[in-house]
This record gives structure tokens, C-alpha cells and sequence, in this order.
């Protein structure tokens, strides 16, 4: 059961994120008219009310009310070569299409005070990899989800500096299935185990914009880190042998039952924060350009504790692990882009970004088998009329091949997903 837990409990929130459109554990679709330049200037740009998460402090730049609403499509591919491990298929794909959706509303309280709320999803993922995958033993199926909702004031200092912040109530829920071999403990064929967690944590965003001239805005937005405690379960079911060598106790007989049953378990994670940086240059009245990167640090999550309660004193050490090793790094990502007004309807944009994996080959896991990561994206906004508006925005992201080399699993994996955003606004 140690084997089973160090590879899937102890990744149960870093399995959060394979195949969405940023790197790591992290997701960017919070906003479509941003997902045209590659989010380049994401925190230093005030297009509509999903600046709120972009920077808090763009809100000072928004007139009136407004309401900004959207979803994100995601439909992702992966090709899994040259494997070996346990025996068995080797499909690939294994991430089906997901949807993400957004929203956000804000309003001036007065000519320096404005408010806000936001609804998000800065995690996510849905993985099921085939029955009889070759790398079975360290992840099958995996569900996270992390749900944001953030209140938010701003304050214009004056014409030229605002400022921002807002907490963040993040709820976290998780199922991660892996198959786990009887012929560990004594038996023949796989035993399933399933993990299930959820927790509630309060962080915060805050933000400054800067108009350092008419024509140039530099934004800076901190997303601070979230500290979860993920209480929940481990429910083990087909295991058919026996437990395996214990620690020698006269009491306690050389052998255990198998072991179905359900198991209280907890885990405490750290997710980290991130520094986001942009600047905003209208070379002219049709011409904008953007650039923009994000730290994050990633070296966080370098090792992972594991406690699980109700368990038999005589193999308790078989459930309470520490998850060594993970050795993830912080990252900066880049990213340029440019928006081009056609008429006073029609705004067209593109973009193209960076994105280092935290982890490498020696230490890359079936669960999070991302590689090195560019995207490109396309976009559009519609302004029918004074009050609203529509964005649209296409991604297609591209990763170097990927090795993952866990225990006796080893494969490469080349990924690739197509993304589409649409937003709508409304002003009042």
C-alpha cells in the first residue's frame, strides 16, 4: 500500500494539471479578451470586468458596471511512444475534452473606490488513461478541481496609480484512481484503489498599475500561495493476498488479510504563488502591443506528507509516507503579443508564449507528464454596441517530447492541445 500511496496520494494536487493551457499545476483560461495576445499583458491591461483577475487594480479603469462572463474549451491529445513498464496498452489521449468557465462583475463606487467579484477556476484536470494502461500502478484516473471566488476593491491613487486586492476562498476537490498488484502482497492480478479529498483555503490577490506615460501602462499582479489540508478517504477493493513482511511482533501474525476497506487519509499542500508582470504600449490609435512574464514558484512542492488514520498498528507504516523527491523548480514564462483595431467594431489580436515544465525527466510522473511548452493563439473582439461586447480567442500549444521515467514505468510523451475562449460583456 506504501507503493500505491507514494505515487498517487502524494500527487493527489499535482495531478492538477496535464493538459491546459499553462504550464505545471496552473490554468489560464480566466479571461478570452487576454487569451488573444497569449495573456502578454494580462496585468497591465483593463479591456473589461476579467481584469479583475488579471490585476486587481485595473479595475480603477473601468467605468460604471460591467459584467464579463465566459467559457473555455479545451480538447487535448497526447501520443505515448517507446513505453515499457507492467505490460499492457498504451493508448495516450487519455485527457477528454473539458470545458472551464469564468465570470466576473464589477463597479465604480465613486471616482476613486471601485468593487468586484470573480469566479474562477485557477486548477483543473480530468485524466483516464485505459484499463490495462502499462503504467497502471502509478495513476488510472484523475479528477482536481479548484474553485475561486474572489471579492475585490481597487483604489486610484490618481490618474496615473491604482491599486488592488482581494481574497481568494479556493474549494479543492479530488478522486484519483490507480490499479495496485496483488503480487505484493502474497496474490495475483490488480487490486483498485481510489483516493477522494476536498478542503477549503483562503488566499489573496493584490495588483498596482502604472500609467508611466499616456500610451504606456506597466502592471504588476501577486498571486499569493494557498495552504490546503485535503482530508478524505482511501478505498481499496480486489485486493486479494496478503499484507507481506511486517516489523517481528509475537502478537501480531507474519501475515494480514488482504486489504479492502476504507482508510481515513490527509494531506497537506502548499500551492504556490506567482508574479505576474505586463506592459501595455498603443503605439497608435489602432496598434497595441503587449509583453509580459510570470514567475512561479514551483519549489514548493519538493516534498509531500501523506497521513492516513484507522489502520492496523502492524502496518500503519505502510500508509503514513513522506513524498520525497518530486525536486520541482520555479519557472518564468514569457510571453509577446499585438491587438489591431480595424474599425470601431472590429479588434483583431495574437500572441505567442513560453512556458518551461518545473520538472524534468528524472523526475516527471505519469500523472503530470508535461514537457517544455509554446503556444500561439488568435483572437478577436465585437463591439456591436456601446454596452456590449464580444471576445473570441484560439490557442494551439505544442510541448517537447516529454520523458517520464517512474520506477519500472518509462515512455515519452509528445502533447498538444487546441483551446477556444469566448467571453461576453456587458457594461451598465
Amino acid at each position: 500500500m506504501k507503493y500505491f500511496l507514494r505515487t498517487a496520494l502524494a500527487t493527489a494536487i499535482a495531478a492538477t494539471s496535464s493538459q491546459v493551457l499553462a504550464n505545471g499545476l496552473a490554468i489560464n483560461e480566466q479571461s478570452a479578451s487576454t487569451a488573444g495576445t497569449a495573456y502578454a499583458g494580462r496585468a497591465s491591461t483593463a479591456n473589461d470586468a476579467s481584469a479583475l483577475y488579471g490585476n486587481p487594480a485595473a479595475m480603477a479603469r473601468l467605468p460604471g458596471s460591467q459584467i464579463s462572463a465566459g467559457l473555455a474549451f479545451v480538447d487535448a491529445s497526447t501520443d505515448i511512444s517507446h513505453a515499457r513498464g507492467a505490460g499492457g496498452s498504451n493508448d495516450g489521449d487519455m485527457v477528454p475534452f473539458s470545458t472551464i468557465p469564468f465570470g466576473y462583475y464589477t463597479t465604480a463606487l465613486n471616482d476613486k473606490w471601485h468593487a468586484g467579484i470573480g469566479v474562477y477556476a485557477p486548477y483543473g484536470l480530468i485524466s483516464d488513461y485505459e484499463d490495462g494502461w502499462e503504467g497502471r500502478y502509478h495513476g488510472l484516473y484523475s479528477k482536481v478541481q479548484v474553485i475561486t471566488v474572489q471579492p475585490t476593491i481597487s483604489y486610484a491613487l490618481n490618474d496615473r496609480i491604482s491599486f488592488g486586492v482581494g481574497p481568494t476562498l479556493n474549494r479543492i476537490d479530488g478522486e484519483l484512481t490507480s490499479n495496485l498488484p496483488n503480487a505484493n502482497f502474497g496474490g495475483s492480478g490488480d487490486a483498485e484503489v481510489k483516493i477522494k479529498g476536498d478542503d477549503t483555503a483562503v488566499g489573496y490577490n493584490a495588483g498596482v498599475l502604472f500609467a508611466l506615460s499616456n500610451d504606456l501602462d506597466w502592471g504588476v499582479t501577486y498571486h499569493s500561495k494557498v495552504d490546503y489540508t485535503l482530508d478524505g478517504d482511501t478505498q481499496v477493493s480486489g485486493a486479494n493476498g496478503m499484507l507481506g513482511p511486517i516489523p517481528p511482533n509475537p502478537m501480531v501474525p507474519t501475515g494480514l488479510p488482504g486489504l479492502n476497506g476504507s482508510y481515513d487519509a490527509s494531506l497537506d499542500i502548499t500551492l504556490p504563488e506567482s508574479v505576474d508582470s505586463s506592459v501595455t504600449w498603443r503605439t497608435s490609435d489602432a496598434l497595441t502591443l503587449f509583453a509580459g512574464t510570470t514567475w512561479t514558484r514551483w519549489s514548493r512542492l519538493d516534498k509531500i506528507v501523506v497521513e492516513n488514520s484507522g489502520v492496523n498498528a502492524a502496518y500503519a507504516a505502510n500508509f503514513n509516507t513522506v513524498e520525497e523527491g518530486l525536486n520541482w523548480e520555479d519557472t518564468w514564462s514569457y510571453a509577446l503579443g499585438a491587438s489591431y483595431k480595424l474599425n470601431p467594431q472590429w479588434v483583431v489580436r495574437t500572441g505567442f508564449a513560453v512556458d518551461p515544465s518545473p520538472t524534468d525527466n528524472e523526475n516527471r510522473t505519469v500523472r503530470i507528464p508535461v514537457g517544455d511548452r509554446k503556444t500561439v493563439t488568435l483572437g478577436a473582439g465585437w463591439t456591436p454596441s456601446d454596452s456590449l461586447s464580444v471576445d473570441f480567442a484560439y490557442a494551439y500549444l505544442w510541448e517537447n517530447t516529454a520523458q517520464v521515467n517512474q520506477d519500472e514505468y518509462h515512455a515519452d510523451y509528445d502533447n498538444s492541445a487546441n483551446g477556444v475562449t469566448a467571453q461576453v460583456n456587458y457594461k451598465f
